[in-house]
């Protein structure tokens, strides 16, 4: 018999709740029988007080040479501070694509059941690319970067996922009314793009009426196609639409490397009291055993965990339950069987 590959994957815990859910996580993966050998490392203020550096030279060798990482909530200052290690290690590896499946676990009562969208959003250019500057006393200038290269491969990624998923429409999402250069130039690339799937029905839509729709009606949406800032804003609404940021996963994805990740915060003012919530990172790691191969796992792990919210036994206090992290995940393990 042929002994099981072993993954080797690089573990961020991050901080605040991160090390409680990442640990719950880890007791879950595991009991799949999934072979695992875990690199873990700190990022953050953590790691500056251990090493001298936000994200340690290590940190970086591991993920290039592993290629997959799992990573838990890290916290970035507002207004100052170090740069958001979320950022600063998608522009390293290049990881061009963040992917988020939204959809509603069973037993949550939300405004909207049934929702079930797929949000790609380009990863490493738009406002975030950091290029600002005070140009006088009291004026500073933030530049907008978007390429043609860019813009393909996410309209690229986003058609070749629907192809091979069964999904139906995409909606490019802009503000080309306003911004007709960098917005334009994205429409055009995504538009060449669907001219090469005309089994996908191709949309576009202005980003706000795009978020007034979506709280009015997101079930005319599929797939949305979004430049780097209207993608973290639009992602984070569509998880409220299912209850939250808690209760959907995060992937980073590029052609060489991956990083799976809860897209939640850290939660400083409830870590270190058994009462955070694992689901983000847990759906994270089930996302990142699909990445590997490892179907049957996944697919084991997506029905236990849809069996602990239909049940309604061991869910934490975030919604509606009672259970500690610790009992949520003997929950999700017992219903592993």
């Amino acid at each position: 018999m042929t002994e099981r590959k072993k993954h080797k994957v690089t573990l961020i815990p991050g901080d605040g709740i991160g090390p409680e859910v990442t640990q719950a996580v880890l007791r879950i993966v595991e009991a799949t029988g999934v072979k695992f050998e875990w690199e873990r490392y700190a990022a953050g203020a953590e790691a500056f007080e251990l090493h001298g550096e936000y994200i340690p030279a290590a940190l970086y060798e591991s993920i290039a040479r592993n290629r997959v990482a799992l990573k838990g909530p890290v916290t970035t200052p507002i207004g100052g501070g170090f740069k958001s290690i979320n950022v600063t290690l998608r522009k390293k590896f290049d990881l061009y694509a963040n992917f988020r499946p939204i959809r509603n676990l069973p037993g949550l009562e939300t405004k909207w059941p049934g929702v079930n969208l797929i949000v790609v959003r380009e990863n490493t250019e738009g406002e975030y690319v950091g290029l600002e500057r005070e140009v006088v006393p009291g004026v500073v200038e933030s530049i907008k970067v978007v390429s043609e290269k860019g813009s393909t491969r996410i309209a690229r990624f986003a058609f070749e996922y629907a192809r091979k998923h069964g999904r139906k429409k995409i909606h490019s999402i802009h503000k080309a009314n306003i911004m007709k250069l960098s917005d334009g130039l994205f429409l055009r690339c995504a538009r060449q793009v669907a001219e090469e799937f005309p089994d996908i029905a191709y949309g576009e839509h202005i980003i706000d009426n795009t978020c007034m729709q979506l709280v009015m009606n997101p079930y005319q949406y599929d797939v949305l196609l979004l430049e780097n800032l209207y993608g973290d804003i639009v992602s984070d609404l569509c998880a409220g639409l299912v209850g939250g940021l808690g209760l959907v996963p995060g992937a980073n994805l590029g052609a060489e490397c991956a990083i799976f990740e809860a897209v939640h915060g850290s939660a400083p003012d409830i870590a270190g009291k058994d009462l955070a919530n694992p689901t983000a990172l847990l759906l994270s790691a089930i996302l990142m055993l699909r990445h590997l191969d490892e179907q049957a796992a996944a697919d084991k792990l997506e029905k236990a965990l849809q069996t602990v919210y239909a049940e309604r036994k061991a869910l934490t206090r975030d919604v509606g339950g009672t259970a500690g992290t610790s009992q949520f995940a003997d929950g999700v393990l017992a219903a592993m069987g």
